[in-house]
């Protein structure tokens, strides 16, 4: 899957992959998709072709009639999972895609890539300066000095900013490894975990999963996304119209995370613009690596716990963000109680 910088006219017959990001295209009329559209990419796929979303999935519908989904190509099958998410999230989409000619398609897929293109580019602009908060030692400034409005002096180049991006496995403070990385003889791919995503920036060789996707910079940045900039140190208020409440969202999503990963790398790196052609951050494999994780059912007891971890952190009033019963507590003693008599109750059943 890449990452398309370059305009290019949206074929009518399913090809390549929707799921890459595409051109983007103006769209002439203000639309409840485009606002549709900036909550969709950041909480279910951001980097996404979404005109070839549309064609190809209307395509597949008919293809489906006589063709298991089974036999789709684990990409395919991704591809028409997003786009099922993407109906089910706007009601009465599915038959304006149905009822509309070629043109009324790709500009509904306009719409809505506008508006994640919009909201990825709003994020990005706004993390580059308040990642530097949330990164500078607690009551001292950043030596030597990060501008705000320049990305030149981090990535691997700066010492706090390298340490955070150094790959899980490495040690920044050996200077071998340190050099290497800064001359670009050692190459980092997307699918190399920075070290920023574990919790206390500790990574356990024996068990990868320990501390992934919660650390303390993740959490920041995806409070001043979903809840608004003033929740960053303190927990969310009802009263804030953040993006979550403006869109209904009161628990996190795999895609979120990955979102939020994505950004908050880019965000300590170097590169001045989000490119596919960007070898230092290659951010559309480091999302979708991810993404391959999470989604994944093998992982499904992990992915479970973590997204109950978050949920406390960002939306701690939520369902989702549930929490062991006490031991000593009423209900705790009925579920005991009850638990036993079922048990008795089996024990007695005659076979």
């Amino acid at each position: 899957m890449r990452t398309e910088d370059a305009a290019s006219s949206v074929p009518s017959k399913r090809g390549s992959s929707a799921l890459q990001m595409g051109p983007r295209k103006k769209a002439s009329t203000s639309d409840l998709l485009v606002s549709h559209g900036r909550h969709f990419g950041r909480t279910v796929f951001t980097l996404c072709n979404y005109p070839s979303l549309l064609t190809n999935g209307i395509l597949r519908l008919e293809q489906l009639e006589d063709t298991p989904l089974e036999d789709l190509s684990a990409e395919e099958r991704r591809e028409h999972r997003v786009f099922e998410q993407l109906l089910d999230s706007y009601p009465g989409l599915l038959e304006r895609l149905k009822d509309g000619s070629e043109e009324e398609i790709l500009h509904v897929g306009e719409l809505i890539g506008k508006g994640a293109a919009g909201a990825r580019g709003d994020d990005t602009k706004t993390l580059k300066s308040a990642v530097l908060d949330w990164i500078s030692p607690r009551g001292e400034a950043i030596q030597p000095p990060l501008h705000r409005n320049s990305k030149i002096d981090r990535g691997f180049n700066h010492e706090l900013t390298g340490s955070l991006l150094c790959p899980a496995g490495l040690d920044w403070n050996d200077p071998r490894i340190k050099d290497n990385l800064r001359s670009g003889e050692t190459l980092v791919c997307g699918d190399q975990w920075p070290i920023f995503v574990y919790a206390n920036h500790v990574y356990d060789s024996e068990d990868p999963w320990c501390g992934l996707l919660r650390s303390r910079l993740l959490v920041y940045a995806y409070k001043h996304v979903f809840t608004s900039p003033s929740s960053v140190d303190r927990e969310p208020k009802a009263t804030r119209s953040g993006n979550a409440r403006l869109h209904g969202m009161n628990s996190v999503t795999i895609a979120s995370l990955a979102y939020i990963a994505t950004q908050v790398r880019f965000a300590l790196s170097s590169s001045s613009v989000f490119s596919r052609t960007d070898t230092t951050t290659d951010s559309e494999t480091f999302y979708h690596s991810l993404l391959d994780l999470l989604e994944d059912p093998e992982e499904c007891k992990e992915v479970d716990e973590l997204l109950t971890w978050w949920n406390r952190q960002v939306f701690p009033a939520s369902s989702a963000a549930k929490r062991p019963i006490s031991a000593n507590s009423a209900l705790s003693k009925i579920r005991q109680r009850r638990i036993a008599l079922k048990q008795a109750t089996h024990g007695n059943v005659a076979f």
